[in-house]
C-alpha cells in the first residue's frame, strides 16, 4: 500500500525553517494511539520523504511526537490481531514492521522521538529502533513492553533492542514482568537518553537534540557482554526460568518461557535473535492463549467504557462509614487512587487500626515518605460524620443488619449535598429494602468490593428497579477514578460474583464429603488455573462468611457439612489460625503428595460446573447486560483462569470440542 504525504489520516508531517521533519501521531477519534496497518504504511511514506531530504540534504533530522495529550503510543491496534489467524499472515506484518523499523535505524541523519504518556509495545519498539529518546519525568508517561500480559513477547525486533539498551538482566525482567516503567526508571535501564520537566520543554529539548546530532550512549557494555556469554547466559535464563515457573505454568502461559528460550539459545548474537524473535512470536499471536487474554483485554476495555466520558460528575473527596476491614481498605485505597477521605466509625479505635493499615499500604504503593505523609493527611479521622456534607460520594460499610443501615441511609439523605452519590457495600441485603423509606429511593445504588480491596480489581455497581440510571453512571465514574473495573449488575441475592463463586466453593465442600483429601480438591483447581483452591479460598474469606452466602444463596444445608462443624468450633480459617487448614505465619499447613493428572482434570471438571451452570443462570435473568461482561466480571471478581477466555467462552469451545 503505496500512500501519498497529502493522504496522511494517522500522522501528520511538516519540515520546519530549520529543516528539521516533525512526524505527528494523532489516530482520529481515538484516545490514544495504536499503531495498525494504516499508521504503518503512512508511516513508512514518512521515512521515505525522509530518505530523500537527506539524500538531497533537505532534512537535517526527524522528530517523532505524539498530538495527544496523555500518550505517545500505546501499543499495536489488537483489533488488527484477529485478521493475523496463520503463521504466514503473521510473518506478513512483522516483516514489513521490522524491515520499516531498520530503515529508521539506518536514516542518515539523527531520529529523535519524544515521549509524553504511555509509550508501551510496538510504540516502544519503535522509539528504541530511534537514535535518541526524550521523555518527560510526568507521573503519567510509562514506558514498557507488555506483550507477555496478551500471550505474546515482542514482534518488531523490540527483544534485541530492549536487551541492547537495558542489557539482558533489566531488559529479560522488563519483558518477563510487563512492567510499565516510569520515565526516570526507564532512564536508569538505558531506554531513555534524557527527560525533561514535561510536555511542554519536549519540542524545545527534540529541535535541540537534532541540531547537536545527538546519538543514544547506551550500549553493550562490559557488564552486558558477559551476561550475553553462553555459560552466564545459560545460568541467568535458569534462574528466570525457575522464578517464571514458580508464579505460572507453562502449559498455561507459554509466552514467558518461549522468551527465555530465545535469550538463552540465541542472546548471545543479535542476528540469531532477530531471527528467532520471528519464529517464536508467530506461533504465540495464532494460540488460544493468546487470544484469550486478548479477549480479556477487550473486556477490561468493554467495562472501563461503563463510565461516561462526558460526565459532570467528578469525585474528589469520599466519607466512608464503617472503619472494618472493608470500610477501611476502601478508604485507604480512594487516598492512593488521589482522593480526599474521611472516615467514620462509632469506635475511635477501631478508625485508628485502618489508618495503621493504610500506613502500610501508603509504603508500599507510594514509597516515598513525602507521599506517604501526604497520603496520611488526606485519610481523616471523622468519628461524628463531619465530612458527609463536603463529599462527593458517600459509602456504608457497616454490619449487615437491614434496620441499622436503613436508619443510616435516612440520616445520611437529610445531610449529603446534591450530586452526591450514596452507597452501600452490601454483599447480601436487597437494595430495595435498605432504600425502602428514602425519600428518594432512586438515589441509593451499591458498590460491591471485594477483599483484598487493593488487589482486586473489580467493583459491582448495583441497581435496583428504582436506582436512577444517572446515579449507576456516576458510580461508574468513581469506580474507573480509584482504577478499578466497574460491572453494573442488577440487584439479586450475591449479585453475579459471589453468586457464581458460591456454587464452586460448596461444590469443593461436597468433595470433602465424599472424602477427597483437601489438597487434591485445591491442586485440581490450580491446575485448571485458578488462582487459588477453593479450600484455602474459604479459609482466606471466613468460613463464617462462606456459611452465612450459602444461607443467603440457599445453597443447602452448611450446618450438616465439615464447613459448618468447623464454625461451630470457632475454627473459621486463617483469623482463627485454622479451618479446614491448620495456618503458621500465613500460610496453610498441607501433606504433600502428587495425583494423577486424569483424575485432577476431571476433578477440576466437577468443581467447575456449577460455577459453568451458574453463570447460564445469570444470563438467562440479564443479571448483567451481556454474556461477556459475565466473563469480564468473574475474571476480575474471582481470577478464573484469564488464557481460558471466562467462563462462558471457555463453555462454548468445550461444547464446540
Amino acid at each position: 500500500m503505496d500512500i501519498e504525504l497529502d493522504k496522511l489520516q494517522n500522522w501528520s508531517f511538516e519540515v520546519d525553517f530549520e529543516q528539521i521533519a516533525w512526524a505527528t501521531f494523532d489516530c482520529p477519534g481515538q484516545s490514544m494511539n495504536t499503531l495498525g496497518e494504516r499508521s504503518f504504511y503512512e508511516l513508512e511514506a514518512i521515512v521515505k520523504e525522509v530518505e530523500r531530504g537527506a539524500l538531497t540534504t533537505e532534512i537535517r533530522g526527524l522528530i517523532l511526537t505524539s498530538g495527544k495529550p496523555s500518550n505517545f503510543i500505546a501499543g499495536a491496534d489488537i483489533k488488527e490481531f484477529e485478521q493475523l489467524d496463520t503463521i504466514e499472515k503473521v510473518h506478513q506484518v512483522t516483516d514489513f514492521g521490522t524491515k520499516l523499523f531498520h530503515r529508521i535505524e539506518a536514516m542518515k541523519v539523527p531520529v529523535v522521538v519524544a515521549i509524553h504518556g504511555f509509550c508501551l509495545g510496538g510504540g516502544l519498539e519503535l522509539a528504541m529502533a530511534c537514535h535518541y529518546r526524550i521523555a518527560t519525568r510526568d507521573e503519567g508517561t510509562r514506558i514498557g513492553l507488555p506483550e507477555v500480559k496478551l500471550g505474546i513477547i515482542p514482534g518488531i525486533h523490540g527483544t534485541v533492542r530492549m536487551l541492547r539498551l537495558a542489557g539482558p538482566l533489566n531488559g529479560m525482567t522488563a519483558m518477563l514482568t510487563g512492567r510499565m516503567l516510569k520515565a526516570p526508571v526507564a532512564k536508569a535501564f538505558g531506554l531513555v537518553d534524557q527527560l525533561v520537566p514535561g510536555p511542554n520543554e519536549l519540542r524545545w529539548a527534540a529541535r535541540k537534540a537534532v541540531l547537536q546530532n545527538r546519538k543514544t550512549k547506551a550500549g553493550n557494555s562490559l557488564l552486558h557482554k558477559i551476561m550475553r556469554f553462553g555459560p552466564i547466559r545459560n545460568l541467568l535464563a535458569s534462574q528466570m526460568r525457575a522464578k517464571t515457573k514458580a508464579k505460572v505454568r507453562e502449559d498455561h502461559y507459554p509466552a514467558p518461557f518461549r522468551l527465555i528460550d530465545l535469550f538463552e539459545k540465541h542472546g548471545g548474537s543479535e542476528a540469531a535473535m532477530f531471527k528467532g524473535e520471528q519464529e517464536a512470536f508467530a506461533p504465540l499471536m495464532i494460540s488460544d492463549t493468546s487470544k484469550n487474554l486478548r479477549r480479556v483485554f477487550r473486556l477490561s476495555e468493554e467495562m472501563k467504557a461503563l463510565a461516561p466520558k462526558d460526565s459532570d460528575y467528578k469525585p474528589l473527596r469520599a466519607h466512608i462509614i464503617g472503619a472494618g476491614t472493608m470500610g477501611g481498605d476502601i478508604a485507604s485505597w480512594c487516598v492512593v487512587c488521589g482522593m480526599d477521605v474521611t472516615l467514620q466509625d462509632m469506635s475511635v479505635e477501631q478508625i485508628e487500626k485502618a489508618q495503621k493499615r493504610a500506613k502500610k499500604l501508603f509504603r508500599k504503593r507510594l514509597k516515598k515518605p513525602v507521599a506517604v505523609d501526604a497520603a496520611m493527611a488526606r485519610m481523616k479521622a471523622d468519628p461524628d460524620g463531619h465530612g458527609v456534607k463536603r463529599a462527593d460520594i458517600i459509602i456504608e460499610a457497616i454490619v449487615e443488619n437491614l434496620e441499622i443501615k436503613q436508619n443510616l441511609f435516612q440520616k445520611l439523605e437529610k445531610e449529603i449535598k446534591p450530586g452526591a452519590v450514596l452507597a452501600t457495600n452490601t454483599s447480601s441485603l436487597p437494595l430495595e429494602e435498605i432504600a425502602s423509606g428514602l425519600e428518594d429511593e432512586g438515589r441509593l445504588i451499591g458498590l460491591h468490593f471485594f477483599n483484598p480491596v487493593a488487589q482486586m480489581p473489580l467493583v459491582e455497581v448495583i441497581g435496583s428497579e428504582k436506582s436512577r440510571e444517572d446515579e449507576i453512571r456516576k458510580g461508574c465514574a468513581f469506580v474507573t477514578k480509584i482504577k478499578k473495573y466497574p460491572l453494573i449488575a442488577k440487584s439479586c441475592k450475591g449479585f453475579l460474583v459471589n453468586r457464581v463463586l458460591a456454587p464452586y466453593m460448596m461444590e469443593a465442600v461436597r468433595q470433602l464429603e465424599n472424602g477427597v483429601p483437601p489438597e487434591k480438591i485445591d491442586q485440581a483447581a490450580l491446575d485448571f488455573g485458578m488462582p487459588m483452591g477453593p479450600i484455602e479460598l474459604q479459609d482466606m474469606v471466613g468460613l463464617d462468611i462462606c456459611k452465612n452466602v450459602a444461607i443467603s444463596l440457599e445453597l443447602g444445608d452448611p450446618d450438616s457439612t465439615k464447613l459448618g462443624r468447623l464454625v461451630a468450633a470457632g475454627k473459621t480459617g486463617v483469623k482463627a489460625g485454622e479451618g479446614f487448614y491448620k495456618w503458621k505465619d500465613g500460610k496453610p499447613e498441607k501433606n504433600k503428595e502428587s495425583y494423577d493428572e486424569a483424575e485432577l482434570e476431571e476433578l477440576a471438571d466437577e468443581l467447575i460446573a456449577p460455577m459453568l451452570a451458574e453463570c447460564e443462570k445469570c444470563d438467562e435473568e440479564k443479571i448483567v447486560s451481556s454474556r461477556d461482561l459475565i466473563d469480564g466480571g468473574v475474571i476480575f471478581g474471582t481470577g478464573f483462569a484469564p488464557f481460558r477466555g471466562g467462563p462462558l467462552h471457555y463453555l462454548e469451545n468445550k461444547t464446540k470440542a
